[in-house]
């Protein structure tokens, strides 16, 4: 329930507080005092987008601030699952800054107006005369049906294999498309396949190749170049290895003399040993080379191959080369197990629609079974509103397609006279019987979607005295079960109302400034009185008014 709402800085409203409570409350005011611009803020904080241009003082922030009692109505969930702190009196908050940005807060939580719109969803149904075009919608429709049948949990179990079910349509005809391309490629892959698998290319293997085609092609100098190394440790006139063991023999001499004369000679020794591991390996290695075209006309072909696969296919290395080929190898597998994939895929999409043909019958089941109630209901409420000849239709075909709401197609037809063929509403009824009709869904709903608010602008236009009256009657037994606001310019639904705003613009210096108050109950029949007679009241305007608020 909206308990209380703070604008400031909005359009024609410097600063505005107002404090609402339960059942119906009505507000009235001259054309152009600012009823909508009441709206237009409201809906700030429901998520609606913002214009700086609605800014009253282009230099400061518009604020809009209201106060809502949730307590009953099922939120704590929906509010942990989005991370904001909840409170049964939660106050959501929007702010307009002369940047053209804004700010939105949930009991000083920021939030986006993704979730404004979904709290707001479940707070708050705003009926303004643009909705009425609903009726036009077949969605809608379905909806209203929805609500009444309570077919919430069965469309959301629905929806969960539908999702499931379009998923998988789409992987199919995917599946198909590329299975097509790739058939046309087979050939062409088939062979780039096979000439990567041919070569048999090895993790590193380039890096290998290079640097032994670098080391044939320097065969003679390396091996030159190690001899000499060799001679240089063990076979020349004078040997390093000759040199150290000769030191060693040195030192054995005059160790006692020395304090660490024996450290001294293993170290020497160990040096001399790992010397001559050296040379025997640089020995060794001098052995193994030679100079070897075959060798070496070996590595540059496998080099060539490498580096003309690299080239075709425009990579840089073996292992894009390896990862080519195994995607290539994949590919084909696809081609090749298409089949056994595709009936896969199919039998999985044929239990689906077994899935969906169970659930769409379920809620055809459970729509069906309320159109009787939606019918009669309506036609009671229309009979009571002044069309006593009311005919209420719901028209119902089962598609032979699956959509994200069911198999139901649903269109409400309508005729307000006797004998008159029902039609489309927006075809054949007037704006008055728009009105009366739309009227008659919102308090048909108003039980079943168990919303805390109603806000009804001028909902009541093309109507007028008895109709009119019942219209009043309609929106006031509403209001003993939740809030109702009515913003009229109808004396007959005004005089109904428990608690009665006005809004009212006065001149200022520079500008010209919308308020609203609440009126006492003298205060009502003045205003009740001014609406019966215009702007000069009379004595029996003044008792037609009383009469009408006492009654």
């Amino acid at each position: 329930m909206l308990k209380s709402l703070s604008i400031s800085n909005y359009a024609l409203i410097d600063k505005v507080e107002v404090t609402f409570d339960g059942g119906l409350t009505v507000i009235t005011g001259e054309t152009g005092a600012g009823k909508s611009v009441l709206l237009g803020a409201l809906s700030l904080i429901l998520g609606q987008r913002s214009d700086v241009n609605a800014l009253l003082n282009k230099e400061q922030k518009c604020v809009v601030e209201g106060e809502f009692y949730i307590g009953n109505y099922g939120l704590l969930d929906f509010f942990n699952e989005h991370d904001v702190d909840y409170e049964e009196v939660t106050i959501i908050r929007r702010e307009l800054l002369p940047s053209g940005k804004s700010r939105a807060f949930v009991n000083d939580t920021p939030v986006n107006l993704g979730f404004l719109k979904s709290i707001s969803a479940q707070l708050i149904d705003v009926h303004s005369q643009h909705q009425n075009l609903l009726l036009d919608d077949n969605g809608f429709h379905r909806m209203v049906v929805d609500t009444l049948a309570g077919n919430k949990t069965l469309l959301e179990e629905y929806r969960i294999n539908y999702v499931a079910y379009k998923a998988l349509q789409k992987e199919i005809e995917e599946l198909i498309a590329e299975n097509e391309k790739q058939k046309a490629d087979l050939d062409y892959m088939q062979f780039q396949f096979e000439q990567l698998d041919s070569a048999k290319l090895q993790n590193g293997e380039q890096e290998e190749q290079e640097q032994l085609l670098e080391q044939l092609s320097h065969a003679e100098e390396i091996k030159m170049n190690l001899v000499e190394v060799v001679n240089n440790l063990s076979q020349e006139p004078a040997p390093v290895l000759g040199l150290l063991t000769d030191s060693v023999n040195k030192l054995g001499r005059i160790a006692n003399y020395l304090p660490d004369g024996e450290e001294l000679i293993q170290r020497l020794e160990s040096a001399r040993i790992d010397l001559k591991d050296l040379a025997d390996d640089i020995e060794a290695r001098s052995e193994d080379l030679d100079y070897n075209p075959e060798l070496i006309q070996q590595v540059q072909e496998r080099l060539n191959l490498i580096y003309s696969l690299q080239q075709k296919h425009r990579v840089d290395s073996v292992e894009k080369l390896m990862a080519l080929r195994d995607e290539l190898g994949q590919a084909i597998d696809k081609v090749n197990f298409f089949d056994d994939e595709l009936k896969a895929k199919q039998g999985k999409l044929q239990q689906l629609e077994k899935e969906l043909v169970k659930a769409g019958k379920a809620i055809t089941k459970s729509r069906t079974g309320v159109f009787e109630l939606v019918k009669s209901n309506i036609e009671k409420q229309l009979q009571t509103l002044g069309i006593p000849h009311a005919n209420f239709v719901i028209q119902h075909q089962v598609s032979k397609h699956f959509t994200n709401d069911g198999v139901d197609e649903i269109e409400f037809l309508f005729s307000g006279n006797k004998g008159g063929r029902p039609s489309p509403i927006n075809k054949v009824a007037s704006g008055g019987e728009i009105s009366r009709v739309m009227l008659s869904i919102k308090s048909l709903l108003s039980s079943s979607k168990g919303l805390p608010t109603i806000i009804f602008d001028e909902i009541d236009t093309g109507v007028s005295g008895e109709v009119a009256d019942q219209m009043g009657g309609i929106m006031a037994q509403m209001g003993n079960s939740m809030q109702v606001i009515s913003i009229t310019h109808l004396p007959q639904i005004t005089v109904k109302g428990d608690h009665h705003f006005k809004v009212f613009k006065t001149d200022e210096a520079e500008k010209t400034i919308s308020n609203i108050r609440k009126l006492s109950h003298e205060d009502r029949v003045v205003e009740v009185a001014k609406m019966l007679s215009g702007s000069t009241l009379s004595e029996a305007a003044i008792e037609n008014a009383r009469s009408l608020l006492n009654n």
